[in-house]
This record gives C-alpha cells, structure tokens and sequence, in this order.
C-alpha cells in the first residue's frame, strides 16, 4: 500500500497580521495536498493579486480563499466583510473560508453571502485543515460560526445579535413563494394526517383499509419531511437555529440551571453554557466530533438532494426496488438514508471500539434491516392472505412485518453481506481514519474521500432497499393488497410478477457462478450509486485475495478460464498477426507482384501487336 497525497489544493490566505499569516502559511504548506499559492495583507493587493493570477497562470486553479474578517482592525476600518462580498461578485466560482478572532457578529451578515464556512483563528491546524478539505470539495462548514454567533449572544455588550435582532434578510419574491408554498403545504399536510388518525382511532375497519391508510399517513409523513428539507431556504434554517439559541440564552439568564441546549440537525450538535460566561469558558464539544458530524450531514443532504431525481434502473440487471412505484421507491430510499444516519449517531453514542467495529458489521447491517424494514412496512401492520373481501373478514390477518423478518437469515447471506466496504464506511465517519482509494490513502475532507464515501453511502442506501423488497415478493408477491400499496402498474398481472421474479433469480444465479469470481478475480467490487437520470452502477478497486484463495467450484473454474484465457489470448493474437502479416506479404509482394509482371507483359504484347499491325497497313 502508498500513502500520497491527495490533488494539490491551491489556496490564497488574504491577512493583515504577519505574524499569523507566515506562521499559518508555514502549517498549511507542511500538508502534502496543501499550498498556499497567494497571499495578500490588504483589500486592494487581494484583488490585485487575484487578477494577475488569472491572466497568467489560467491553467492552474485556486482552490480556496482563506480571508480574516479582522482584516482592517488595527486602523479602524475594517474592510473584511466588505471584501468577502466583492470577491464572492467577481469571482462566485471560489468558495471563501472565514476566519477572525473573536466572536464576530458580522459572522451572521457573512452566512447570508455564499461565503462556505468559518473558523476562528485559534482552530487547531489540524481541525482547520479539515474544514478547509471539506469546503474545497464543495460542502460548506458552518459549524464553527454558529458557535461563534452563540458565544457573542451570551455576551452584553453585543447588540446586534440581540433576539430582537435575529431578523432574516427581506425574501424575494421566489423565496416568499417558497415560503408560502411550504407553510401551505405543510398545513395541508397535517389536516390530512389528522383525518387519517380519525379514521384509524374507529374499530370497525378492515384490514384492507387499515393497510391502506396506514400506508397513506406513512407517504404524508414522508412528504411532510420532504416539502419542509425542499422549500426551506438556508438562511431561513440558520434563523431558525439563531432563534433557538437566542430562547436558550434568555432562558439560562433566568435560571442558571437550566439544561443546555442541543442542536441536531445537519450541522453538527453544540452545547451551549448553562449560564452566561466570558468567551474563553464557552463549552464547546471536540472539534473533531464536530467536524466529522458536519461532514456526515453533507454527505448525507448531498445523497437526499439525488433522491428527489428520477430512480428509473439504468443497469443490466434488475433490482428488488424496480417492483415498486415511484413514490414508494423514493419513500423507501429515504426512510434507509434516514436510518443509516441514525445509526450512525447510535454507534457514536455507543463509545464502539475502532477495534470492534469490523466485529459488528454484520450487526449493523442487520439492525439497519430490521429498522427500514419496520417503518417502511409499518410494525403493526396486519395483511389478510385471502383475495376476498368476505373471506378477509372470515380468516386470520398476520402481522406482516413479523412475517419478513422471519427472512433476515435469507437476506443477510445474498445481500447484506456482499454490501462492500461497510467498514470503511463506518470507520472514516466514526473514527476518522483514512480511506484507501486506489492503493492511496485520503484523509477525512479531501476531494477523493468524499467522492468516494457518497458512492458507498448511496450504494449501502439501495442495496437495504433490496433487502427489504426481497422477503416482500418472496412470500406476498402476488397478494392483492401489497400490489395494490406498493406495485407499479406496469407489474400487476401475475405473469409480469413471475417473469419478474425469475430475472431476479436469474441474477442472482448468474452473480454468485459469473459476475462475482470475474469481480473477486479483477479485484474489484461494483456499487450501485445514484445518477441525475437514474440509478446506475460503477466499480471500485479493492484487494480481494482472501475471497480468491475460498473460491472453490464451479467459480474457482471461472477465474482459470479467466487467467487461462488471459495467458494464451496475447499469444495467439501475435500468432494470428504473424500469420495475418505473412498471407498480406505473400500476396502482396509476391502473388501481386507476379500479377503485375503478366499483366504488364500481357499489355506490352498487344501494344507491339498493335504497332506491328499499323506498320503492315502501311
């Protein structure tokens, strides 16, 4: 295995102090995949600089902009926030990382530019060259800025970030819509959800409108969490959590014991104080907690933002998932994105092992089952086998979930165990240890990682949605009540289920004799991963020499026929080469050439015939 570098990340650190600026200069070009190619101490020589760099060296990219909100400080004018503006006009394509002090209110006005993240200065190097991968990658990271706005909310003498004064910026007039559209949507939503809980509460339903309208809250809630992640704008979400602190802090002020609070969304969970306290007493949970956190909600925002595309199958092969409908393909998918993450976070809270953690996958992966399985089916949900009405009142239900999970051994050994580099996954988010993309390992940040870490988290995605289906049309394939919930219309009739489920076998046939010895042979593994048309597939490099050595059979004589095909095909092709070259010589040079001599003969003899002829008329 090689350790390199991940692709060099050209920076430009715009700072004033010189001290600081040489000093960080110093700790960011000791990184392999760090080199800070410009650097500026004013507004004037930071655009100056920028445009000379564009016109000279256009085939080279600067990656990121580190600027100091502090800039300007020591003379009384401070031109920071003022430049973070203009750079981000002239040139939007350069996300910026800002840096400062202290608690800096102006944090809040550089959030609703496109400004991609925050630190403050006293950030450990480590924890900054993080943050710096991540945003150079395209994930913002304002972890850090809403700490800082917190700290300064905590601080009386800083006005401007008073409750009073936690007021987003005026909306346009395609944010109002928006706005509207999700209050509205959202309203409706719950009106439909309560109704729903009134039909349910009576006694006297069927199972087949139980079923129904279980199913029917399930898809509202789902598009209650979709309409509210879709139309929500971000500056709105940062209110929101700015609004939340400023309650917090009120509220300690009033009574010193309060709990503190957490925030858990897609940036990552800070505690405030209990009690108003001076900027260096703030409690603030480990950076490099926070940091993993943050790049997991990007991560994870990223995967969602593909879920609300087309999931049309683009493979060669069919998926457990291509049975369902639109909705309730999109729906599954983001009921496992939505337990992936907690499981993530149960892991987290688990205090696992790095050293254990290859021990539980298999568990994990269970347990992520078992989960999806439940809210995606519903614990309690009954089915009634009989295709009659008057027979499903006479017969016995079955809790359909129990049912399924009566196939967990079933789907862990053709599916959940051939979920590849579970453990990696697990481990770069947990414990933050390197990737190994390639023979070459990425840190936790870079480009390389995070390209690879979405593939794996996509592919882990509909890989349990697979799972989940296959007990579904194993045992209830041609019910009517689970083709009427959850069926495309395309796949209704009896025989378009068979023949559906056939291709599957086939597959899986064809995978475990062909694809996957090719696949172990080649040292590779192939992932499932979302494209804006649909769902298609790509392959990794990893070693699989373990797997090689257990191959027996029928899938041991495939890798010989592979090598056996691989030592004699070059052979053989310049063998048929030679033999190719030798016939085009043969009749080229010879044959031809011989050709050419009787033929040039044959016309010399009718040319003097000709002239001997003319001269006998004479």
């Amino acid at each position: 295995m090689t350790s390199q570098p991940a692709a060099l990340l050209n920076l430009m650190l715009v700072e004033d102090d010189l001290v600081f600026r040489q000093g960080l200069i110093t700790s960011l070009n000791s990184e392999p995949d760090l080199h800070v190619a410009l650097e500026a101490d004013s507004s004037e020589a930071t655009l100056t600089r920028l445009s000379q760099w564009f016109e000279q060296d256009n085939q080279r990219s600067l990656d990121l902009i580190l600027l100091s909100l502090d800039l300007g400080a020591a003379t009384g004018v401070n031109t920071g926030l003022s430049l973070c503006q203009q750079l981000n006009a002239r040139y939007p394509q350069i996300p910026i990382l800002l840096l400062s002090t202290m608690p800096d209110p102006d944090v809040l006005v550089a959030l609703q530019t496109t400004a991609m993240g925050y630190c403050q200065k006293n950030t450990a190097t480590r924890e900054l060259v993080l943050v710096i991968r991540q945003i150079a990658s395209g994930y913002p990271n304002w972890t850090q800025g809403m700490v800082s706005i917190a700290q300064a909310l905590t601080q009386p003498n800083v006005p401007s970030l008073s409750p009073s004064s936690l007021v987003s910026p005026p909306l346009t007039a395609l944010g109002v819509v928006r706005r509207n559209m999700r209050l509205s949507g959202i309203q409706q939503i719950d009106d439909a959800i309560a109704h729903l809980n009134a039909q349910l509460s009576r006694g006297n339903l069927s199972v087949l409108d139980q079923l129904f309208l279980t199913g029917r809250r399930r898809e509202l809630q789902t598009a209650r969490w979709v309409v509210k992640r879709l139309l929500t704008s971000e500056a709105e979400r940062f209110t929101d959590r700015l609004t939340a602190l400023s309650g917090s802090v009120s509220q300690t002020d009033q009574t010193p014991t309060a709990t503190p609070l957490t925030l858990t969304s897609s940036v990552t969970a800070i505690a405030l104080p209990q009690s108003p306290t001076p900027y260096t007493e703030v409690s603030v949970q480990a950076a490099s907690s926070t940091q993993l956190r943050s790049i997991q909600a990007s991560l994870f925002d990223s995967t969602f933002a593909k879920l609300q595309g087309t999931l049309f199958n683009l493979t060669d092969s069919p998926l457990e998932i291509d049975i369902l409908n639109n909705d309730k393909k999109h729906e599954l998918l983001a009921i496992v994105l939505r337990q992936i993450e907690e499981t993530l976070n149960d892991l987290r809270f688990s205090n696992i092992e790095l050293a254990q953690l290859s021990g539980k996958c298999r568990m994990v992966t269970r347990n992520l089952w078992q989960a999806t399985t439940n809210d995606f089916f519903g614990q309690y949900t009954t089915l009634s086998l009989s295709n009659s009405p008057i027979e499903q009142l006479q017969q016995p239900t079955i809790n359909l979930v129990e049912v399924l999970l009566l196939d967990a051994d079933v789907v862990q050994v053709n599916i959940l165990d051939k979920i590849p580099a579970v453990n990696d996954f697990l481990a770069h988010l947990l414990f933050q240890t390197p990737l190994l993309i390639d023979n070459t390992t990425y840190a936790l940040g870079s480009v390389e990682a995070m390209t690879r870490m979405e593939a794996l988290l996509q592919n882990i995605m509909i890989q349990v949605a697979n799972g989940v289906i296959q007990p579904l049309l194993n045992r209830f394939g041609d019910t009517i009540a689970i083709k009427q919930n959850f069926y495309d219309r395309r796949l209704l009739s009896i025989r378009e289920i068979e023949r559906f489920r056939n291709n599957l076998s086939w597959k899986y046939r064809v995978e475990r004799l062909f694809r996957e010895p090719t696949a172990i042979f080649e040292s590779r593994y192939q992932l499932f991963v979302l494209h804006p048309q649909g769902i298609t597939h790509t392959s990794i490099y990893a070693p699989r020499n373990q797997e090689l050595a257990d191959l027996g059979g029928v899938r041991l004589a495939v890798t010989l026929a592979l090598e056996t095909r691989d030592a004699i095909a070059p052979r053989l092709q310049s063998a048929v080469s030679f033999v190719g070259s030798s016939v085009v010589y043969v009749l080229t040079e010879l044959i031809g050439r011989g050709i050419g001599l009787i033929g040039r003969g044959v016309i010399k003899g009718i040319g003097n015939a000709l002239q001997d002829t003319r001269f006998s008329r004479r």
